[in-house]
């Protein structure tokens, strides 16, 4: 993901949006941070053309109105939305909330830690992540 890229977050929990927004901050991520908390305004949001397309989406499972499986399944539905890229961000370790994530093209599955630096250490693999595969030659 290049540093000009959104990174879209979908979350409803303040603490969890301080979090991401911190450790960001903290590995020095350029990219912008738009936040929606749930999964209607994520689709909303992203079907506004006034809106900046992400490189990234980083998805919470547990939401209301409409839940991170449940907005999975339309994004797969939508051809113009299906292309980004998703990475599952939850406390859920359900076993039946991962084959349904993965079972909707995510691009990766990861369990909130509980701890701060756990946190940062989770978000520095997506980054490094997200990073390298944008610059690798394909």
């Amino acid at each position: 993901m290049q540093a000009h890229e959104h990174i879209l977050l979908v979350e409803d929990d303040d603490v969890d949006v301080m979090t991401v927004r911190r450790s960001l901050k903290e590995l020095g991520a350029p990219n912008p941070l738009d936040l929606v908390c749930d999964g209607e305004q994520a689709l909303a949001f992203l079907r506004d053309p006034a809106s900046a397309r992400p490189g990234l989406i980083l998805l919470d499972l547990n939401m209301p109105r409409m839940n991170g499986v449940e907005f999975l399944v339309e994004v797969h539905k939508d051809p113009a939305l299906k292309s980004i890229p998703v990475v599952v961000l939850t406390t859920s370790q359900l076993e039946s909330d991962r084959v349904a994530s993965f079972g909707n093209c995510v691009a990766g599955y990861m369990v909130k830690p509980v701890d701060y630096p756990q946190f940062v250490q989770t978000m520095r693999v997506i980054c490094d992540y997200w990073t390298a595969s944008v610059s690798s030659p394909v």
